[in-house]
């Protein structure tokens, strides 16, 4: 039942960063860096530490008494991981919902299962899962087996990018409703944001004295035993005021570079409506953080967490790519290629389940 509870969680959290896009769709009149912004002053200021009042007693006190050390390196993952996320808007303006979201979360999927196990292979930790130990049981092998496979759907994904761009030069009409489809620029920043978007991962094993804190408060307080849903929440407000350090500059940068600090009070649009949507995107965005935390108090924050993770979101992601007709007026061939991407990720998806469940 740890496993069942612990796959809806990813799942939940995974239909919420999926989705998290569409309402900044609603938003008009203002610059990307504008609405980009104002969600993420909800999503990485506002929300995080309300969040952690309400599931975690005395949160502010668990951060005041930790290590220099361990605030420093969790910070820092929120700053790389806050560029992930920036490039990941654009690597979406640029590509589409669903195939920027399945490269830039597939490359992230990789990168952020692999490189912890293989940090604690070089730095031994105790419950910590080795790359060596998943290489030399079944479970791990099985988690590795399905990491190619996901490996394997990224790159049929990408080909149908390929074949999309082929066929939006053809196609003048559905060029005009991907006009901002650029591959080439788009595969450079989903490169970027899929590397350092694995970085929130790396945040939440620095923060973990936090979480393991969280735990024992809870424990203590309930005369219980086992992990606390909510503990990574405190995790979470050092992590995400890293990403909004590095979106706050950029965006504000972008504001003047481009001139559009007006769009905030511009009456000519629909502030309310525009306030609205990116608050609702922002929030929404969080709300991945938040269901992932619980998906990680029940399956552990290893190889089958992320990747299970990163794996919902693209088939959401893509779901949406195909509600949003972001695939009108390309070839069948481009279309089933696509399809058989998902098919492939939502495979990769099931083995490392199974993986997960049998170790």
């Amino acid at each position: 039942m740890e496993v069942i509870f612990g796959v809806i969680y990813h799942f939940i959290g995974g239909f919420a960063s999926g989705s998290f896009y569409i309402p900044y769709k609603k938003v008009k009149g203002w610059a990307w860096e504008s609405f980009w912004i104002v969600g993420g002053i909800f999503s990485w200021f506002i929300v995080p530490p309300l969040a952690a009042w309400l599931t975690i007693p005395g949160f502010a006190d668990i951060i005041k008494n930790t290590g220099i050390e361990v605030l420093g390196w969790t910070y820092l993952m929120g700053l790389l991981w806050g560029i992930g996320g920036l490039t990941y808007g654009l690597g979406v303006r640029y590509l589409g919902v669903s195939l920027g979201s399945t490269i830039i979360l597939g490359l992230c999927a990789v990168f952020g299962s692999l490189v912890p196990s293989v940090y604690y292979n070089f730095f031994p930790k105790a419950g910590k899962d080795t790359f060596m130990m998943m290489l030399t049981s079944h479970w791990g092998q099985l988690v590795l087996l399905g990491i190619v496979i996901c490996v394997i759907g990224i790159i049929i994904c990408g080909k149908a990018g390929t074949m999309k761009e082929k066929d939006l030069a053809k196609n003048k009409e559905a060029a005009s409703e991907n006009k901002d489809y650029r591959f080439g620029l788009g595969i450079f920043v989903a490169i970027v944001s899929g590397i350092l978007s694995a970085c929130f991962n790396f945040g939440l094993e620095a923060g973990k004295p936090m979480a393991e804190a969280a735990n024992h408060v809870w424990v203590a307080t309930h005369q219980g035993q086992g992990n606390f849903l909510f503990r990574n929440n405190v995790t979470y407000v050092v992590v995400l005021w890293g990403g909004l350090t590095t979106n706050f500059i950029w965006c504000m940068i972008l504001n003047a570079r481009n001139k559009t600090f007006g769009d905030y009070t511009n009456a000519k649009t629909p502030l309310l409506k525009n306030y609205l949507f990116s608050a609702l995107a922002g929030v929404t965005w969080f709300l991945q953080f938040f269901f992932y935390g619980m998906g990680e108090s029940k399956l552990g924050n290893g190889a089958s967490s992320w990747i299970l993770h990163m794996a919902f979101i693209i088939l959401v992601a893509n779901i949406w790519g195909l509600v949003l007709k972001e695939w009108k007026g390309v070839s069948k061939k481009a279309f089933s290629t696509v399809i058989a991407g998902i098919v492939v990720i939502i495979i990769s998806v099931l083995v490392v389940g199974y993986g997960n469940a049998i170790k």
